[in-house]
């Protein structure tokens, strides 16, 4: 699962929660931590670039955020960040600087990595998106498993116990998601990979590749 592991899927440079990677090996490890690490961050962000609004909610000043949106703490919104008309922020979430969060896109106990864009119809849960991931149109994480079972990753004949009931998806950094697709719990995607148009993922997807169908992933070829 060497694929899977935190250094080879993120920069960690790219985003405002990297400390909460400190001593995890695998992403997953991190979501329970999400809503403490947020409300002990939003604390030491400065008055001038950020306003504490509400309870618990941090918003960068260069952020645009919708009068329509909807923010639930814990929460940070990054600098130059956009959450348009009717986004749902349930909480326990950080969207990174620069990033997109679209209409009707619904977040709940997720990192954003900077300039991440979940722009149009988006479900994200309990996932982790690394720095200029994308998600198309309608494309959605499931996190819970329809048997409600604990997620385990999959990667060929090599499995591995999360421990978790809610894991949506890991996607490592510039990973394309095509639009329509669902990336079934205990999903990982990585670097610079691209998922095809109304796909179905329960698997470990390896860097460079294109996810055509279950079975059939191509290297990708870069120009």
């Amino acid at each position: 699962m060497e694929q899977c592991k935190i250094k080879n899927l993120y920069t960690l440079s790219e985003t405002i929660a990297a400390d909460i990677f400190e001593g995890a090996e695998y992403p997953w490890e991190v979501l329970p931590k999400i809503s403490a690490f947020i409300l002990q961050l939003g604390a030491t962000l400065p008055e001038d670039e950020y306003e504490k609004k509400g309870e618990n909610v941090w918003i960068a000043r260069s952020a645009k955020v919708a009068p329509t949106a909807y923010i639930n703490g814990p929460a940070i919104i990054g600098k130059e960040a956009e959450v348009r008309h009717c986004a749902f922020i349930r909480g326990n979430a950080i969207v990174g600087e620069g990033a997109v969060v679209g209409n009707s896109t619904e977040l709940k106990n997720v990192i954003l990595f900077n300039k991440v864009q979940v722009p149009h119809y988006n479900y994200v849960g309990d996932s982790i998106l690394g720095y200029r991931a994308h998600m198309g149109a309608g494309s959605i994480t499931s996190n819970v498993k329809s048997d409600k079972k604990r997620v385990v990753v999959k990667a060929g004949e090599e499995r591995m116990e999360t421990g978790l009931k809610k894991f949506g998806a890991m996607l490592g950094d510039c990973v394309e998601v095509g639009c329509g697709s669902v990336l079934n719990p205990g999903t990982v995607v990585g670097p610079y990979s691209n998922i095809y148009p109304l796909s179905s993922v329960r698997e470990v997807v390896p860097a460079h590749s294109i996810y055509k169908k279950r079975g059939e992933v191509a290297e990708k070829i870069e120009e």
